[in-house]
């Protein structure tokens, strides 16, 4: 009898320095499928080299033509591919596009979404223009010269330096004074072509994670505040436990509504698919009044079991089997 269960792909790895980060989340997803309803396969990607890593400690070629792989004589192909690549190429729209040609449904946003979310300064312009608060930046391209006085003016000190287009904290540094600007830019250089030189804000940073089904419409988490006595939420606080979190976050009741009204408004602007994760900075007004700036969006946020989005949704008295569940379905 013919196997009924959808066969699902959980897209791993990619080109970026987040390749060990991304595989973490893979192993992540991984156990919280069900494995009653799906049969589960992780697919390693960098570079040229994509490979199916099989439970046996076996590796298979994926056959790009139509992302199959052959296992014991048969073709294997899937159903759907959960893209957990932090980075490129399944953060900013390639992988999306190779989906898209073979007709495979898959997790995230589309396309231009995934282009766009992945550009923090474009995003930030674009979401600017629907009223969303977001930090002054100015956009320097490799090769590209500053005046450190015209940024320190405009900006302020401190501020930080990060890359343009890339996934998590590598490459970013909080910049004190105009001196510290050119090795920053040299250290997010390595990172991306275009790098983003944004305003400090003070305030509470927190995070929050969404999605949405036909059924459900958009379910939005409690959001996680962040702690960290480090300068900033760098890649030591986010992966190497530098930090507190505490989901939910520490907000009024007034502020948590607005923060979450606005997380369901953005990801209905962008038209997103899947689970996003917006990262706020509450800052206060000069009367005191809690001011909600969005600092950017995750299209494939980290899933280790310890990461933001499975705590959030055990807050919400959720499991993450029924919402990766709810999110496959939501295609079919």
């Amino acid at each position: 009898m013919k196997d009924l269960k959808r066969t699902i792909a959980i897209v791993c790895g990619g080109d970026s320095s987040e390749h060990d980060v991304s595989m973490r989340s893979a192993q992540g997803i991984y156990s919280f499928f069900d494995k009653d309803r799906y049969n589960i396969y992780i697919v390693d990607v960098k570079g040229t080299d994509w490979h199916v890593d099989l439970p046996n400690g076996d590796i298979a070629a994926i056959d790009k033509n139509d992302f199959s792989f052959v296992v014991d004589g048969k073709a294997v192909f899937f159903d759907y591919a959960y893209i957990t690549i932090h980075g490129q190429p399944g953060e900013n729209g390639m992988m999306q596009g190779y989906f898209e040609l073979i007709h495979l449904p898959y997790s995230t946003s589309g396309v231009l979404v995934e282009a766009l979310t992945f550009d923090k300064y474009v995003l930030n312009n674009y979401l600017r223009g629907f009223g969303i608060n977001v930090a002054d930046s100015i956009l320097v391209r490799r090769g590209e010269s500053i005046d450190e006085k015209f940024v320190e003016a405009r900006l302020g000190m401190p501020c930080f330096v990060k890359p343009a287009a890339d996934g998590s904290s590598f490459g970013v540094s909080k910049v004190k004074n105009a001196d510290q600007l050119a090795p920053a830019l040299r250290v997010a250089f390595m990172e991306s072509n275009e790098v983003m030189i944004e305003r400090y804000l003070q305030g509470m940073e927190i995070s929050q994670g969404a999605y949405k089904t036909k059924a459900s419409g958009t379910v939005v988490f409690p959001a996680t505040e962040v702690v960290t006595k480090n300068e900033f939420f760098d890649y030591n606080a986010k992966y190497n436990g530098e930090v507190q979190e505490i989901t939910p976050a520490r907000m009024s009741p007034e502020t948590a509504q607005k923060v979450s009204a606005l997380t369901d408004k953005v990801y209905n602007i962008l038209h997103a698919n899947g689970i996003i994760r917006i990262d706020y900075i509450i800052s206060k007004d000069e009367q005191g009044n809690d001011v909600i700036n969005l600092l950017e969006i995750n299209t494939t946020p980290g899933m280790t079991p310890t990461s933001f989005i499975p705590q959030q949704v055990r807050a919400a008295g959720l499991e993450m089997k029924d919402v990766l569940t709810d999110i496959v379905e939501n295609q079919f």
